[in-house]
């Protein structure tokens, strides 16, 4: 099957979580998207959160060690991967997606004003229908943010 390389970001700020609501699926989802030729799974996941959402982020960062050399150096660890099933849409196929998911918080810029863009606290995530406003592994992705980020997150 084919797969394509994306990455995704929860933005997490002041005990919320920033989703969006994905018109072609249906649900509430973080930012992201498919990565661009020649770009780094983190330099398209900072990119697809600005365009989606008009905000510059920081990494929330859990490396186990960061190595800067001449000719070695660390990128951005994500958080999290998935293979996810990707159904058939219109004229392109059934598909998998290789999902490099990050973690971050905001530090510049301003939200799109979106009725479609909104901060959602975790009961307001939990209150959502598991796999009908909101696939169940988004819901645990958060539940677990929520509960082993809540005291680096807070801004």
């Amino acid at each position: 099957m084919e797969k394509h390389f994306t990455a995704t970001t929860y933005v997490l700020s002041s005990d919320k979580v920033l989703l969006l609501f994905h018109h072609k699926m249906q649900k509430w989802l973080p930012p992201g998207g498919h990565l661009e030729k020649d770009e780094t799974p983190s330099e398209g996941a900072r990119r697809e959160v600005l365009e989606e959402t008009g905000l510059e982020i920081e990494w929330i960062a859990q490396e186990n060690l960061w190595i800067d050399r001449w000719n070695a150096k660390s990128i951005e660890r994500p958080y999290l991967c998935l293979l996810e099933n990707i159904p058939a849409h219109g004229d392109k196929p059934e598909h998998q997606h290789i999902d490099f998911i990050y973690v971050a918080k905001p530090v510049g810029g301003t939200l799109i004003k979106d009725p479609l863009i909104r901060w959602f606290s975790l009961e307001e995530v939990l209150d959502l229908a598991p796999d009908q406003d909101i696939f169940i592994e988004t819901q645990e992705t958060i539940s677990h943010l929520f509960t082993s980020l809540s005291l680096q997150f807070s801004s």
